[in-house]
């Protein structure tokens, strides 16, 4: 039996799901709803979302549309008639309404263990409080933000290096092929859902630009957590001679016997990184992105700064 689909998605790592979805032959994507293009870009040209250029690459119809509360996109998800509708990465609490239009409802991949870290920045919330262990997790939709009930899941380990653009990458495929899974045996009804447990919730909202400054008071390890949970974008951010300075990766490092200094104040310096003085401990940077400039390794930049005894950054 064949289950036709209706694909929201809008992000990146919305792709994979799409794409696994597209190979299966008992699965057809009747539709693809994604946000009209966006200037980006130094010239700010309008671009298309990754799902856009997915779906044409698949040759699936598509709408490029502001949402599905109503309008354009309402009437193009209602004309699909599909079996289930499938969520990934699209941004938009859907209406109760337009949940129950299809006979299977509304699944939403879910880039956490829910009930942990429901909201916008699941992976991001996993790597800044330093979880060992995260994962996808895949669930019926209802009318608030990621508080359905559970269909499946899958753990990954948070690894010592990942970022949240490597982590993100990877739970998008692990999270791919559990939806893909989960919607073959939507015809059996062989998935009972299953209630979120809401003494164990935790909220992971979207990181704004205050959340992105590196307080060097800060332990060093936390310090470490905060660059790789905003790399590769937007960056945290620091500053350095008064003018702005993205850290896109850093590690936690012990400081030498007899080099304490206040936070911020620049260590030590090498081919590779430059060792900043934390509120504990010492972060070591090891790729910047300097105010108007690319991103460089950390001693490169160095290089050019030669850094006077005492400074600090932030």
């Amino acid at each position: 039996m064949t289950v036709r689909l209706t694909f929201l998605g809008n992000d990146p790592w919305s792709v994979a799901t799409l794409d696994a979805i597209a190979g299966e032959p008992d699965l057809q994507v009747g539709l693809v709803v994604t946000n009209p293009p966006r200037p980006a870009g130094r010239g700010s040209a309008p671009r298309s979302t990754a799902v856009a250029d997915a779906a044409r690459r698949l040759e699936l119809p598509l709408v490029e549309t502001e949402g599905v509360r109503g309008g354009e996109g309402r009437v193009a998800v209602e004309a699909s008639r599909p079996d289930a509708l499938v969520v990934v990465a699209y941004g938009e609490l859907l209406p109760p309404d337009l949940l129950a239009l299809p006979p299977s409802g509304a699944l939403n991949l879910h880039f956490s263990l829910l009930p942990r870290w429901r909201g916008a920045a699941p992976v991001q919330h996993a790597i800044l409080a330093g979880d060992a262990v995260s994962g996808v997790t895949v669930m019926q939709m209802d009318a608030g933000l990621d508080t359905g009930p559970i269909l499946a899941q899958l753990e990954d380990d948070v690894r010592p290096e990942d970022d949240a653009g490597t982590l993100g990458a990877r739970l998008a495929h692990l999270g791919a092929m559990l939806m893909v899974g989960v919607l073959r045996r939507l015809p059996v009804h062989d998935l009972p859902p299953r209630k979120q447990d809401e003494r164990r919730v935790t909220h992971a909202p979207r990181l704004g630009p205050a959340d992105r400054q590196l307080d060097w008071t800060e332990r060093a390890i936390d310090l470490a957590r905060r660059v790789r949970a905003l790399a590769p974008e937007p960056g945290a951010s620091t500053s350095f001679r008064g003018e702005g300075l993205k850290v896109l990766a850093a590690s936690a490092a012990d400081v030498p016997a007899g080099r304490a200094a206040p936070p911020g104040t620049v260590l030590e310096s090498d081919a590779r990184s430059v060792l900043v003085a934390a509120g504990e401990g010492g972060v070591r940077l090891l790729e910047v992105a300097p105010a108007g400039r690319k991103r460089m390794a950390a001693g490169e930049w160095a290089n050019g700064a030669r850094f006077r005894p005492g400074e600090r950054l932030g």
